[in-house]
């Protein structure tokens, strides 16, 4: 039985296939009409295109805009790992962390 690796510990082509694979059960998912399954695996998706990015090019006090989601923006305070933590602005004062793969330059 092979051990699931963590995204982390994948190359950029195993995270390319990996993606691919994810994108077909969630596409036979949605087909099916199994809601719950087609929602964790557009969370999947979500967290490994979020390690084919380079947190590095996300800068701490930027504004962001949320993909998916038009018109609400991010402020990142501070980035750890592959999740920028910040604010929406113009929503709730609650700190929260976005995958940087949700996060698009303005």
């Amino acid at each position: 039985m092979e051990q699931d690796r963590r995204y982390s510990q994948m190359s950029d082509y195993e995270l390319k296939q990996e993606i691919a694979l994810l994108t077909e059960k969630a596409r036979k998912a949605e087909q099916l009409g199994i809601v719950n399954e087609y929602a964790v695996l557009e969370r999947k998706i979500i967290m490994a295109k979020s390690y084919l990015l380079n947190p590095k090019d996300f800068i701490p006090g930027e504004i962001y805009e949320i993909e998916g989601d038009p018109g609400v923006y991010f402020k990142i305070d501070y980035l750890n790992g592959v999740f920028a933590w910040g604010f929406r602005l113009g929503g709730k004062k609650d700190e929260e962390a976005l995958p940087i793969s949700l996060l698009k330059k303005l």
